[in-house]
């Protein structure tokens, strides 16, 4: 979600071309996994140091409104990401890279998790696709 640069050129290609997509990185260096929260509780194991560390500082704000709309919601924000992906066009599956089996089970809660349409298009105020959205050249020539 925080990286939308591949909706421009990539995703219209694999499904011209038939082909999936599988995201690496898709919560973005536990950025998307509830950081905030974890770092309050002591229980960030990372994003508090290096390129983490850099853009929690650069994305806070937002990173913020994403976590409250997730305890709004009731699920927890690595499930809402997972699921936000999971609904992408073109996408096969997220590349996850649980250290535990807890943290795979965890990560399969994503799988219950329902997006309705007023909760995507807040998802896509807090992390907007680059330029007008859509494929490019249109999204952002004009």
């Amino acid at each position: 979600m925080l990286t939308r640069y591949v909706e421009l050129e990539v995703v219209p290609a694999a499904q011209q071309y038939g082909l999936g997509i599988i995201p690496w990185s898709p919560l973005h260096g536990g950025l998307l996994s509830g950081i905030i929260r974890k770092m309050a509780d002591g229980s960030a194991a990372r994003g508090t140091t290096g390129r983490s560390a850099d853009a929690l500082a650069e994305h806070r704000n937002t990173i913020e409104a994403y976590e409250k709309l997730c305890a709004d919601l009731g699920h927890d924000p690595a499930d809402v990401a997972l699921a936000w992906l999971l609904s992408r066009p073109g996408v096969t599956a997220p590349i996850v890279g649980p250290r535990t089996v807890d943290q795979l089970d965890r990560n399969l809660g994503a799988l219950e998790v329902h997006l309705d349409e007023p909760t995507l298009t807040r998802l896509d105020e807090l992390f907007p696709p680059v330029g007008n959205g859509g494929p490019g050249p249109e999204a952002w020539a004009w």
